[in-house]
């Protein structure tokens, strides 16, 4: 069947980046496989088994080149894929057959596997973070001083600034590389533990020498760049792990999906625009439109890493006593589409983030509109301090607001709140222009800006220099 006549993931041919996709690849699967039993064989030799060089070195020989068609064959009359690779690789390795996979469980493979796929995920991820994230302290610190309006509530509030905003943005996602990272520096080995976890072949292959099936079980995860192997395990690692690192993603993808949504908004408002391209199509019907399709699609895909965590979770909860086979299917899908998912979704929030269009002239009419309802308590302050009474002076502010309202809901008006006050009497020793400087109402907004790219994001982009300084990969194509 060609491509076009069956489901090909869109994860794959539209979203994940290449290096995501090829991490996950059949290939990089099984070629670790092989390295996996490379390093048993290598260790199990180094601890006194009766294993050549010349074995070894057969092994090695054909880590790279493995016959996906022969290992296929295997698995439709075997039924089961990790004895298929055994076989296709023992076809390669006549030498070698015997002490292929020798005391080890299929999850000595698949698991092992898995955890190595994820520690290669979680660096990807982590350098595609901090590449957003560099992204948008350069944005907050552009604005850091523009002011806009704030809203609580979806309704509009007190005056911030878009840098300030940005921060925010840039902040969740400081705390979310926190906890990436903190799954990272915790992911162990499983190592070599045996069918229900006890080791039992391993001591049975030692003569029962219980310090070499340590010895074992630490010399294969150094081989494989782990420092550590979980305490105990049954037939797999603890599938928590799964749950909690996908935990982690999910509220990675909450973050991005905030900034997302954020976006959105403000373009309804006119008042930012993500990227776009000189010959983009916003609607097949309506020509005029600039559609913020980047963000809807960043929050669809956020939406779906979201919701793969309660599927691990599930999985953890489920498994039956040493270890039950339904966590396998499962899990093939999960843990990549977990991984592709938030690739392309931190993808396309560096492509926005590296081209937003900010229209400080329409952010200005949007926050000037609402401006004189947030500056009536100052001017009732400077109006008592002029010597009027503070009661008094609170009911006419009241009056002219209500009636200002009126006008720009009922009439589709200007607001002319602050005309109404300064020709009331009452409001006449007032200093209207002084007091509705919209710089007054931003409080520490750029201040604060300013602390949080020195304190909290400057000591992350110096941690990951070296990820920074090829640059920023180039804007996403779909």
């Amino acid at each position: 069947m060609s491509d076009n006549e069956r489901f090909i993931h869109p994860l794959v041919s539209r979203y994940a980046s290449d290096e995501m996709a090829a991490v996950w690849s059949p290939g990089r699967k099984h070629r670790t496989w092989r390295r996996l039993w490379v390093a048993l064989a290598e260790a199990e030799q180094a601890l006194g088994l009766p294993i050549s060089d010349e074995q070894i070195a057969e092994l090695k020989a054909h880590v790279e080149n493995i016959d996906f068609d022969r290992a296929a064959a295997y698995e439709r009359q075997l039924r089961h894929d990790v004895m298929a690779h055994v076989h296709a690789y023992g076809d390669q390795c006549p030498k070698a057959r015997g002490i292929i996979h020798l005391g080890a469980t299929s999850c000595y493979v698949t698991d092992n596997t898995d955890l190595i796929l994820i520690r290669d995920s979680l660096r990807l991820v982590r350098d595609r973070t901090v590449r957003v994230v560099a992204r948008l302290a350069d944005f907050a610190r552009a604005h850091r001083d523009l002011p806009c309006l704030g809203f609580t509530h979806l309704q509009p509030a007190q005056p911030t600034t878009v840098g300030k905003r940005a921060a925010l943005w840039c902040y969740d996602l400081c705390l979310a590389l926190e906890e990436l990272e903190h799954r990272l520096q915790s992911l162990r080995f499983r190592g070599v533990k045996g069918t229900t976890g006890t080791q039992a072949s391993f001591l049975s292959l030692f003569g029962g020498d219980d310090e070499k099936v340590r010895r074992l079980d630490r010399l294969v995860a150094e081989k494989m760049g782990f420092a550590e192997c979980y305490a105990v395990t049954g037939q797999t690692y603890p599938r928590s792990v799964d749950a909690y690192l996908l935990g982690t993603l999910a509220g990675m993808a909450a973050a991005c999906h905030k900034f997302g949504n954020d976006i959105r908004l403000l373009q309804s408002r006119r008042e930012l625009e993500e990227p776009f391209a000189e010959r983009q199509v916003g609607s097949s019907a309506m020509a005029y439109k600039r559609n913020p399709m980047r963000a809807e699609r960043l929050c669809a895909l956020a939406r779906y890493v979201m919701n793969l965590a309660s599927n691990a979770s599930d999985t953890a909860a489920t498994q039956w006593l040493e270890r039950t086979l339904d966590d396998s299917a499962n899990r093939r899908m999960t843990l990549p589409e977990a991984f592709l998912a938030i690739d392309a979704v931190l993808r396309l929030y560096g492509d926005v983030a590296g081209g937003l269009v900010v229209y400080p002239r329409v952010i200005r009419r949007n926050l000037e509109e609402e401006l004189p309802f947030m500056a009536t308590e100052e001017i009732l302050m400077a109006a008592v301090r002029a010597g009027g009474d503070r009661q008094e002076l609170h009911e006419r502010i009241r009056r002219h607001s209500l009636a200002a309202a009126r006008r720009v809901k009922e009439e589709g008006g200007p607001n002319d709140l602050l005309a109404r006050l300064k020709a009331d009497p009452g409001f006449a020793n007032v200093p209207f222009e002084e007091l509705i400087d919209v710089q007054r109402f931003v409080g520490r907004a750029p201040q604060q800006v300013d602390e949080f790219l020195e304190h909290v994001v400057q000591p992350i982009l110096d941690r990951y220099a070296d990820v920074l300084k090829d640059g920023i990969e180039d804007h996403v194509t779909l």
